[in-house]
């Protein structure tokens, strides 16, 4: 019998199920949220809408597909050397991904190959095979889970940022952006869990985050900083549109400063250059471990300048635009970016204080070191929580 820390269980099966429901639904949203523009005439807020859907969608398929062709050549995790890899061949592939169903195909390898091992007795296999088939899907699954993490800060948060400022600025609501804003903040909350703790169990020299109060602190605390950073942007594009360059300026230094940590993620310079980039946006709104190293000082420095952005946009958009003021939502909004940054970084202080799990870690069992055997490269060098 495995240990429950080696398990891929049944209720993360259905789990898994719920996120694909979600990936879909937030999809189908937005794009719901973009034909509503067009009928309105509102062609400016639909083609940015539309923007950042594809960018997210682009961007995902074509890190999937060039992980499925690392696989094929990873003697590790096609050790038959086949030509196809999910039970699709290479040119299916290609044309899965062409229409965007490269994360779909995911989770749909996924389930299948989990399915065959958490719902169906396999009593003949050895205590080592079971650990390695559900650690294979500790695998699949922090695959899956970097993807819904590009996926959630190129295309939900953007379009979380961008529907909230087009509520607050014109006036405009509906059910349909409400739901838009709804499922993006939902699958911004469930990317950063699911990732945090796929990443953690797919590779087993590191401890894994238990569940319980140390995922809910965790969860709190990047929920809490990144719902004010997102308001805080929308205050200063209500002050400004201008601010969108001061935006861009802060992905060229996250960008910048993932490339001069040199960054060994991808196989290709091209693909590297990419994921440089996209990390510099997700640093635009949250902090990660770009080389997963002891980053205290720059965590500490990277918040601290976090805080300051918070503090000070309602301070701006109250003094040089004094109407704003008089605004159903300033107030409310206002107090929601000072309690939610501090409810962020009082959870961050907590969770890193008291709850996260450092050291290396193995089990006693693992003596012929199979914990090392399967996990990828790019498992290792992705960002590290």
């Amino acid at each position: 019998m495995l240990p429950s820390h080696c398990q891929y269980t049944k209720l993360r099966w259905l789990l898994t199920i719920a996120g694909l429901v979600l990936y879909v639904v937030d999809i189908g949203t937005d794009i719901k949220v973009a034909q509503i523009y067009f009928q309105e005439k509102q062609y400016v807020w639909a083609g940015l809408t539309l923007v950042f859907l594809l960018n997210g969608l682009l961007v995902t398929q074509l890190f999937s597909y060039a992980w499925y062709q690392d696989d094929m050549k990873d003697v590790i995790r096609n050790p038959k050397g086949t030509a196809a890899i999910a039970g699709v061949s290479n040119g299916g592939l290609v044309v899965l991904h062409v229409f965007g169903l490269g994360v779909c195909t995911r989770y749909c390898q996924l389930l299948k190959n989990a399915f065959k091992v958490v719902w169906k007795k396999t009593d003949s296999c050895t205590v080592e095979e079971r650990r390695e088939e559900h650690h294979d899907l500790f695998c699949l699954a922090t695959d899956l889970s970097m993807l819904k993490l590009f996926e959630a800060f190129l295309e939900s948060v953007p379009q979380l940022l961008l529907q909230i400022y087009i509520a607050l600025d014109h006036r405009e609501g509906s059910f349909w952006q409400y739901a838009s804003m709804g499922f993006s903040f939902v699958n911004t909350a469930w990317a950063l869990v699911d990732y945090r703790r796929c990443l953690r169990r797919s590779l087993p020299y590191i401890r894994e985050m238990p569940s319980g109060l140390p995922t809910a602190i965790y969860l709190l605390y990047k929920l809490g900083t990144i719902t004010s950073h997102i308001l805080s942007y929308s205050f200063l594009l209500i002050l400004s549109s201008y601010s969108t360059i001061a935006f861009g300026i802060l992905w060229l230094l996250g960008t910048t400063c993932t490339h001069l940590f040199k960054t060994n993620f991808c196989s290709s310079k091209g693909l590297e250059l990419l994921y440089q980039a996209v990390i510099g946006v997700i640093l635009t709104f949250t902090f990660f471990n770009v080389k997963g190293q002891d980053t205290k000082v720059v965590m500490t420095v990277y918040y601290v300048f976090h805080s300051l952005i918070n503090i000070m946009a309602p301070l701006l958009l109250a003094f040089l635009k004094p109407e704003v003021q008089t605004a159903m939502f300033f107030l409310p909004l206002s107090y929601f970016i000072y309690g939610g940054l501090l409810l962020g970084l009082v959870n961050l202080i907590l969770y890193y204080l008291l709850l996260h799990p450092t050291g290396n870690w193995r089990d006693a069992d693992e003596v012929d070191g199979l914990g090392m055997q399967t996990e990828s490269r790019r498992m290792r060098t992705f960002l590290q929580p």
